[in-house]
């Protein structure tokens, strides 16, 4: 049967268009729609084989709006022949970039040899693929341009292990474009968001302190230097540490477990750690704590407030704190988070007196941040 199928699977113009195009431009569309009908999921064995002929034939054609039509159609597509997909790699940027970003059939291996001997753009593309093995980001990190090691640093698909991240430093670590992008990361190891902390833009500093967990001491450290560059919040850090009680305990050792840092932490929804502050202080394990804060009834929070030898006042503040959790559901969002930090502050302000004004004034600016931080582009920019 070979093209024969194929070809009553499309109308006689499709090929026409394809073989004889007045045009590169209408050769391309008639490309492209071939490109689509070959891909349906069903064909048979047979069928395929024909299909994978009309792509072959698509794939050596000597017009680059044809060949890219081809590439950009089926840059996703599993029925994409092997052979074609090489091809297509190693032809000019324009047509090689969809299928490297793309193409689920190329083995980490080639995409490793691809970015040995590849430029820039090819690199990059692999880089920005959705996801990327630690194979293929070791070889980036290794052979890759400035660029393509950027793109790859700010893809949280791209699986950075240690010597992945030791040898972006080494060869990177003067360049702030490199650098910068690793802020980009959801998640850093605490050993190299410290490196970064001297490399980065201002601008990104920014972004790392607020996103970022950091090394308890050096969170302290930077909370308390008089710098031009960004200083560490604290209340932040009490969100996104990794390792709780380490970082109450670095707190406690450098005196900035405080008061008012733990009623800002308890404002900001930060609940667990308040609750490795209450263990700290009151010298109980953190499973004792958190029993007493939430689920020893009326006296348990009492008591374990009263161990802690925080200041008297400031137990209905906290207690109205831990009150408002118990009854509001949170949304895991952005807007969730703020909404809730919201209500929570409204309900709890109404329940006590007695917090110093500098630390109302913090909660409600974080809560003016937040309303900032929620509203659409388009909104933020209008006003």
């Amino acid at each position: 049967m070979s093209l024969v199928t194929m070809r009553a699977k499309l109308t006689q113009d499709d090929i026409r268009r394809l073989v004889k195009g007045e045009s590169p431009e209408e050769r391309a569309m008639a490309a492209r729609k071939i490109c689509q009908r070959v891909d349906a999921p069903d064909l048979t064995e047979e069928e395929r084989v024909a299909a994978n002929s009309i792509i072959e034939m698509i794939a050596e054609d000597a017009v680059v709006l044809v060949r890219r039509a081809l590439a950009v159609t089926l840059r996703t597509s599993p029925n994409l022949p092997k052979s074609v997909a090489m091809k297509l790699a190693a032809d000019i940027d324009s047509i090689a970039v969809p299928v490297l970003a793309g193409s689920p059939v190329f083995t980490d291996a080639e995409l490793v040899e691809i970015v040995k001997s590849q430029g820039e753009a090819k690199q990059s593309a692999i880089g920005a693929r959705q996801s990327v093995s630690a194979e293929v980001v070791g070889a980036i990190v290794e052979f890759g341009t400035e660029r393509a090691v950027s793109i790859t640093a700010a893809n949280d698909g791209a699986q950075f292990g240690e010597a992945a991240y030791e040898k972006a430093f080494t060869r990177f670590c003067e360049s702030k474009m490199v650098m910068d992008s690793f802020v980009s990361r959801s998640a850093l190891p605490l050993a190299f968001t410290e490196k970064l902390i001297s490399r980065v833009s201002d601008e990104a500093l920014e972004r790392l302190v607020k996103r970022h967990a950091l090394p308890p001491q050096l969170a302290v450290e930077l909370a308390e230097a008089t710098r031009e560059r960004a200083t560490v919040d604290l209340v932040d850090q009490a969100g996104i540490a990794p390792d709780m009680r380490h970082f109450v305990q670095q707190l406690q050792m450098n005196g900035r477990l405080t008061p008012s840092l733990i009623l800002r932490a308890a404002f900001r929804g930060h609940i667990s750690f308040v609750e490795h502050a209450f263990a700290e202080l009151g010298s109980v394990p953190h499973a004792k704590a958190w029993l007493l804060i939430h689920d020893a009834g009326p006296l348990g929070m009492k008591a374990i407030f009263d161990r802690t030898g925080l200041p008297a006042r400031l137990f209905p503040a906290i207690r109205a704190a831990i009150d408002t959790l118990h009854t509001i559901e949170m949304e895991d969002s952005p807007e969730g988070r703020a909404r809730f930090r919201k209500i929570l502050a409204e309900r709890a302000f109404t329940r006590f007196q007695g917090v110093p004004d500098e630390d109302v004034e913090y909660i409600l600016s974080r809560l003016d941040e937040d309303e900032i931080g929620v509203q659409p582009a388009a909104a933020r920019l209008a006003g």
